[in-house]
């Protein structure tokens, strides 16, 4: 899966932004770039997402969901795009919450 995001997350990042209405352009660029520095966070670090980009990561998405319909044209895949990718780096970072530690594995795995 992390490879499947690698590679959104990459073609998401070629893209440029695109126009939005004017009364919402500041919050959509604040939402772009908070949501981007979680998701180059979750792909770039070991640990996944700490409990406080966790909550911000879910913020944006709510944030992103009641801004979306009022987007058009291009807006509106550039955007929908960013809410997947927080979507998923939500779940994968969930899942890996409930993963255990190697260090637990390999303990329980001694005579």
């Amino acid at each position: 899966m992390a490879s499947e995001l690698a590679v959104l997350w990459e073609r998401h990042q070629q893209e440029a932004l695109p126009a939005v209405p004017t009364a919402i352009k500041g919050e959509l660029w604040v939402l772009d770039e908070v949501i981007g520095g979680c998701i180059a966070h979750y792909l770039e670090g070991e640990l996944g997402l700490d409990s406080g980009r966790t909550a911000i990561l879910h913020d944006c998405r709510a944030d992103l969901d009641r801004l979306l319909p009022d987007l058009e044209g291009p807006a509106v895949d550039y955007f929908h795009r960013l809410g997947i990718l927080a979507e998923l780096v939500l779940r994968a970072s969930a899942v890996e919450r409930t993963l255990p530690e190697r260090g637990d594995n390999q303990r329980s795995q001694e005579p």
